[in-house]
């Protein structure tokens, strides 16, 4: 027994030394301070790249509720991986890389980045841009001795996307760097893996700009600008500036929301007011634990979420709430090709901080910025952008620059209206065709109309031009008629209408061998008038030959020149709403309405007028995007066939005469 433990502790004695003689690797490397692990060997790609490389790596998805056996419209929730590198020796100043995604992608969110065309969850169907957040610029691997975390970022995604089968997430079209003079060839794919180096352009000339610290301010259609004015540990005074910067945008009455994410509220207004006041919002919050001694029932408002409004004009000089240049207007924001004066709107507001963020360099833009309006377009605002501090004109009189504290700027572009979504619509005729083709069927959409008393898939009914002058409730048996007179079949369920507030009439009025002219009317089916209203319709390359407008005031939008911008002339720019008719008892509702003919000069031999190039491609009212009808008035081959008709007769009077002369 003795012996055999004896044994026993020579063997325990001997295991550390085998252990040595067994693993040297292990003990060389950690004599030589190297890893024992075998490090990942980069891409291919990314070793021979000099330039910036960008790689997208799928990984794997996973079906989603509610499971169909319609494959196309199956959605999956994914997961992928998109990383850029600069390996030049060029520092590149604010990023962007652009995924074109296929299939009908919704990216959910995004570490390391955030999309420029909007908040997540973003409907990335046509692909989307994604810039640094935080790490916006790429530094060289020179000038840091390769860290990573400086020269390069890596983007964790998590979305849904519909269709495809197994479960291998399909990658995107393409991919690649979209900041100015950077050439990006056609990404190669293996696998599930996309990657390309893009280069810098040789010929490509970059205007002078001055050193940024932060990325460069964007161009969109409306642009928002937050600064901070002046900062205290607890609270900072900052101001909003919004720009319409679309020639063909509007806003009316507008209503601005966001989100404030680390507990903030809004003190006081000047320029602007909330729609909603509830003091208990700050009590039961961690405000009102920290402001123990504050009277919320004076404070603007708490809520998270607030909605804020311009001041009417009347309280333009209030020297409490008023008094700022740019305020004012009862919401509008007009075109800068319509009204500089009414392009900007400005407001300021004292927001009040809570731990921990007691500090006066401690500022967090709201997120989740939103602005609509009525009868306006549809504008998708991006996440706020840190950039270089906005200056501003001494308020001493002297010619020095302030500058703000901090910037960001908030871009929001136009959105084009959803099929049966948009707020007008446009009806077609033409003086060579008896019946009028009416707005779209639901053109507007029919969510409150009962669709078991009417289609709302089937294409309109064709209608005498007259029609369109009354409610779409008159026109049934205007409607039959007209069937019954042009050998036209007529449904036993009828077409829902367009319910749309606002319509079009574009009626071709002449056309002839240097020139053509058409008849635009105008139609306000809604309650409110309209003032200060305008409209826009692009039409191709038949609009290079614009001449006049003679009842409206018109211009052509650069720099195509091809869309025709008109508005009321001074002192009848005023649409008015629905009215009643002479006799309300018998007679239907008349639109507001106004009308004016336009001329055009045929500079372009080629020019179809019945044939599609006399009717608008796209039409705006108020900066909101119409519905089109899906066809043309058909040029009428009467006057043809008439011709037809009597040549026989033509034919006989020339032979009698010929053989009376001859």
């Amino acid at each position: 027994m003795n012996i055999r433990y004896v044994h026993l502790n020579l063997l325990l004695l001997l295991l550390p030394i085998l252990n040595l003689l067994l693993s040297p690797t292990s003990t060389l490397a950690q004599d030589y301070g190297e890893d024992a692990e075998k490090k990942d060997t980069p891409p291919p790609g990314l070793a021979r790249c000099n330039g910036v490389y960008m790689s997208y790596n799928s990984g794997g998805r996973e079906k989603l509720y509610p499971r169909t056996n319609n494959v196309t419209a199956q959605a999956w929730s994914f997961k992928a991986t998109a990383m850029i590198v600069n390996t030049g020796t060029e520092e590149v100043k604010g990023w962007e890389m652009f995924v074109g995604y296929r299939h009908r992608e919704i990216i959910v969110s995004a570490t390391g980045a955030v999309s420029s065309d909007g908040d997540f969850p973003y409907d990335a169907s046509n692909g989307t841009t994604f810039i640094g957040s935080p790490n916006t610029d790429l530094k060289t691997s020179i000038e840091t001795a390769g860290d990573l975390t400086q020269i390069s970022t890596n983007i964790e995604i998590t979305g849904t996307l519909f269709g495809g089968r197994g479960t291998a997430t399909p990658l995107p079209r393409t991919i690649k760097l979209v900041n100015d003079g950077w050439e990006c060839p056609a990404a190669n794919s293996k696998g599930g893996t996309m990657q390309v180096c893009c280069k810098r352009n040789p010929k490509f000339k970059a205007k002078e700009k001055k050193k940024s610290k932060f990325m460069r301010r964007r161009h969109g259609d409306l642009n928002i600008i937050y600064d901070v004015l002046q900062a205290y540990t607890s609270n900072y005074m900052a101001q909003v500036t919004i720009d319409n910067d679309s020639p063909l945008g509007r806003l009316d009455h507008w209503n601005l929301t966001w989100e404030w994410m680390r507990g903030e509220f809004i003190h006081s207004l000047r320029g602007a007011y909330s729609a909603e006041k509830n003091p208990s919002e700050c009590l039961h919050s961690k405000a009102g634990q920290f402001y123990a001694d504050l009277d919320f029932s004076q404070v603007a408002t708490c809520q998270k979420k607030p909605i804020i409004k311009d001041l009417p004009a009347e309280r333009k000089d209030d020297k409490l709430i008023g008094k700022l240049p740019f305020c004012c207007k009862n919401g509008t924001l007009l075109p800068d090709l319509m009204d500089s004066s009414k392009s900007r709107a400005i407001f300021q507001l004292q927001v009040y901080k809570v731990p921990p963020d007691q500090n006066r360099t401690a500022f967090f833009p709201p997120q989740h910025w939103k602005i609509d309006g009525i009868v306006n377009p549809q504008y998708k605002c991006g996440t706020p952008i840190r950039v270089d501090p906005t200056g501003f004109p001494d308020p001493s009189g002297l010619q020095a620059t302030t500058y703000a504290i901090a910037s960001w700027q908030i871009v929001c572009n136009i959105t084009k209206p959803k099929p049966k979504a948009a707020r007008c619509c446009v009806s077609y005729s033409a003086f060579y065709n008896d019946s009028a083709i009416p707005c779209n069927t639901c053109a507007c959409g029919c969510g409150d109309i009962d669709t078991d008393t009417c289609n709302a898939n089937a294409r309109p009914l064709l209608l005498p031009p007259d029609s369109l002058l009354v409610p779409f409730e008159n026109r049934t048996l205007k409607a039959k008629v007209w069937a019954k007179r042009k050998h036209m079949a007529f449904p036993k369920k009828l077409p829902c209408p367009d319910n749309c507030g606002i319509s079009l009439n574009w009626h071709v009025n002449s056309d002839y061998a240097d020139g053509w002219s058409a008849r635009v009317t105008l139609f306000n089916w809604g309650a409110n008038a309209v003032e200060d209203w305008f409209a826009a319709v692009d039409l191709g390359k038949a609009g290079l030959g614009y001449e006049n407008v003679y009842s409206f005031n018109g211009t052509r939008v650069p720099p195509k020149n091809q869309t025709i911008f008109f508005q009321g002339v001074r002192g009848m720019n005023y649409l008015i709403g629905l009215t009643n008719g002479s006799n309300p008892a018998r007679d239907p509702q008349v639109p507001g309405k106004m009308q004016s003919v336009i001329s055009f000069k045929k500079h372009l031999g080629s020019l179809n007028i019945p044939r599609g190039d006399g009717f608008p491609k796209r039409v705006f009212f108020n900066g909101e995007e119409c519905e089109l009808p899906k066809y043309f008035p058909k040029k009428s081959s009467v006057k043809r066939l008439s011709c037809i008709r009597f040549l026989p007769s033509i034919l006989l009077v020339i032979t009698t005469f010929l053989s009376d002369r001859f």
